[in-house]
């Protein structure tokens, strides 16, 4: 049995996202503008009747997953495998003081190359592979009635949505990074999932195509 709409919503904004702090799993509630950014976003994807809520249990994922149940009464599963990348002793860093502390590493970033996050942290390859299979676990055990919404975060959900799609890892950076509180809206298709939406903060319209692959 396979989920019907997969919905991977990012969180709200926080002050570390204002001040363009790396984050990683270091645990930054909502500002107030993310708590606003949350209930304005959780009204728009209440209104696709959601039947299944999960969320990282990092508070800012948790809180933005808190105004959906708020709204429709869902109970919130926890998964530690929907937090972001873990970049160690990087949290609280932008990338610019990164830059001057490991110019090598953040070149390596900038480029794509594969480039661990922190003395002991996670790669990009490796928290797209943990986030994948969180989605593929959800997905599974769900039905094709179900609408199912996933609150997260940025990074780890737009490499682990594309390795989830089968994307060849050099095409991952075609797609961009999500807003706060933005999503991805996944539906499964004759071949595989495929993508409804990305990036949107709207609620998702249908199409109307004559493209019989679609």
């Amino acid at each position: 049995m396979t989920a019907g709409r997969l919905i991977v919503w990012r969180h709200g904004r926080t002050e570390w996202n204002l001040q363009d702090k790396i984050q990683g799993q270091a645990d930054i509630p909502l500002d107030s503008v993310g708590i606003g950014q949350a209930r304005a976003a959780a009204a728009r994807l209440a209104a696709l009747a959601p039947t299944r809520l999960f969320a990282s249990d990092l508070q800012r994922a948790a809180s933005t997953a808190g105004e959906l149940s708020a709204l429709t009464g869902l109970k919130i599963e926890y998964d530690e495998a929907l937090r972001e990348i873990d970049v160690d002793d990087w949290a609280g860093l932008t990338m610019s003081e990164l830059a001057a502390i490991n110019p090598e590493a953040a070149a390596r970033i900038r480029s794509g190359e594969p480039q661990r996050r922190g003395t002991n942290g996670e790669t990009v390859e490796e928290v797209a592979s943990r986030f994948s299979k969180a989605l593929e676990r959800i997905a599974e055990q769900g039905s094709p009635e179900d609408t199912t919404v996933v609150a997260t975060h940025g990074l780890a959900a737009r490499v682990g949505i594309c390795l989830f799609l089968g994307i060849p890892k050099a095409n991952w950076p075609a797609f961009g990074g999500l807003s706060n509180c933005n999503w991805v809206s996944l539906l499964p298709g004759r071949s595989g999932w495929r993508i409804e939406e990305w990036n949107a903060g709207s609620l998702p319209e249908p199409v109307m195509s004559d493209d019989p692959q679609r």
